[in-house]
């Protein structure tokens, strides 16, 4: 089978030099080692251009060079971005083309003609319908998004396929978010559980992409990148650049994605809330961002590029522009004081230097700063940031007896198939004297039963699809006449997965 890994690193422009420093001891500096060293390996990745500033700019340049090397050895593949991270369905068409051309100018400058992207990558692979013809005319040839993108239902993806977005020439990959989240989830713990996790799959004429943060690996997850190192060491899998799959695979298929994110799940898409995290029609805090992203972006346009502060005005727009600051602003459950602040005074002090802005508009820019601040710290103070928390996770760690049994009907016999494949797994491993396993899969059963399972970081219905076989696991659901959907989004990372 052909696998093609996607990895994304980035950190915020401004980022603090001792974070920095951590991330590039625990993550970044292992994970391009092993691609430059390890001569098996094949990756794509994306760097956005606003990262190799800050690794020049603190010295760690030595980086770059690894960076190189894997490109010039064509074992590395870039993609395009957005240098700053810009939530990108959120802004028009020029603006865009500015982020993408950015962070191309930046890439070019660090890697050379080691950059040279076909891929696109749309932070948190934000898409909605306008991206795609601004994507191509830019030159690019495909575009990377999550599977729900291709009709807003999670497994419809069919991996020996090619597919293009219908209206262009623009062809477009879908992350496989049930492998990616079980290696960033360490459910896949070495090159055997994935292979197991896969062994219905590895015969058959398709390929494997998985699409991942960097940072997961050492950073977030101590320890994490040497699973990923191993599991990429696996002779079962030949490893190939994203770009590289349209060479092996002749079939090809024309598709409308829908607007998501690779956090978003099918109920989200189905609410129209698919972009909660960064503009949720519920949070007023993010009305006021973006109220003064556009307040601010409209004086930007009105002024002379030709101005001695235009540079100076861009950067600074640039920089508030940042997703990060709506995506702390969430709540659900992300949240930082101190990266809402600083979001909200970058676009502030854009809009005060500008020139010849009307005393109104800078009152105004001032009152929406006021009120994003005040209500923060309200919202802190008084306790609804930990009560918006508590029902995010009461809405997606629903206990799977609640999921099942509760409703009663044919979804009883769910629950009930589940326990029959637990119990069954927990025979085996006894029988094999493997006890503690056998023990892991009777603690199972007991949570699920008592409406445990909530507190475990990997639930066991995950657990049991890396055991048991995908056909195994229907053909055991259908002989309860019950189906099982799962409810989660697509990052392990993100809202409280």
């Amino acid at each position: 089978m052909y696998w093609a890994n996607f990895l994304h690193v980035y950190q915020p422009a401004e980022q603090q030099s001792d974070i920095l420093e951590a991330i590039v001891a625990q993550s970044y500096r292992s994970i391009f080692e092993h691609i430059r060293d390890a001569k098996r390996v094949r990756a794509t990745l994306n760097i956005n251009g606003a990262l190799l500033e800050l690794f020049d700019k603190n010295g760690y340049q030595d980086l770059i060079d690894m960076l190189r090397v894997a490109g010039s050895e064509g074992r590395l593949e870039f993609t395009g971005c957005a240098k700053y991270h810009a939530f990108l369905p959120f802004l028009e068409e020029k603006e865009i083309i500015r982020q993408i051309k950015t962070n191309d100018e930046t890439n070019k400058f660090f890697l050379g003609d080691m950059y040279a992207p076909q891929g696109f990558f749309p932070p948190e692979m934000a898409y909605n319908p306008k991206l795609a013809p601004i994507v191509e005319s830019l030159g690019f040839k495909w575009i990377m998004l999550d599977e729900i993108a291709k009709d807003g239902n999670p497994g419809s993806v069919d991996y020996s396929k090619i597919y293009t977005i219908q209206g262009t020439k623009l062809g477009v990959f879908f992350r496989e978010r049930r492998t990616s989240n079980m290696i960033m989830s360490a459910i896949v713990r070495s090159p055997e559980t994935l292979e197991q996790a896969m062994k219905d799959e590895l015969n058959k004429k398709r390929y494997l992409l998985t699409a991942m943060d960097g940072e997961t690996f050492g950073h977030h997850r101590p320890g994490l990148e040497k699973m990923l190192f191993s599991v990429w060491e696996s002779k079962k899998f030949d490893l190939v650049t994203v770009s590289e799959l349209a060479t092996h695979f002749k079939e090809r298929a024309v598709v409308s994605p829908v607007a998501s994110t690779w956090a978003s799940s099918k109920e989200d898409i189905d609410k129209g809330i698919q972009f909660l995290s960064w503009s949720d029609p519920e949070n007023r805090i993010h009305t006021w961002q973006w109220e003064l992203v556009k307040m601010t972006l409209e004086e930007v346009y009105t002024m002379d590029s030709k101005h001695p502060r235009y540079e100076r005005v861009r950067h600074k727009m640039d920089l508030g522009l940042a997703s990060d600051h709506f995506w702390w602003a969430s709540a659900k459950p992300w949240w930082s004081l101190e990266m809402i602040e600083d979001g909200a005074y970058r676009l502030l002090e854009t809009i005060r230097t500008i020139p010849g802005v009307s005393e109104a508009k800078l009152f105004r820019a001032r009152d929406l700063y006021e009120k994003i601040i005040s209500t923060a710290f309200n919202w802190q103070r008084t306790g609804k940031i930990r009560q918006m928390m508590r029902d995010q996770k009461a809405i997606l760690r629903i206990p799977f007896y609640d999921r099942t049994i509760t409703k009663g009907g044919a979804e009883e016999g769910v629950f009930h198939a589940f326990l029959d494949m637990i119990g069954g797994l927990e025979k085996e491993a006894a029988a094999r004297g493997e006890y503690e396993k056998a023990i892991l899969w009777r603690d199972a059963a007991y949570k699920l039963k008592n409406k445990l399972d909530i507190y475990d970081t990997i639930n066991a219905i995950d657990l049991l699809r890396v055991e048991i076989s995908h056909d195994d696991v229907e053909k055991t659901i259908e002989k309860y006449k019950a189906e099982y959907q799962r409810i989660r989004g697509g990052q392990p990372e993100q809202r409280g997965n």
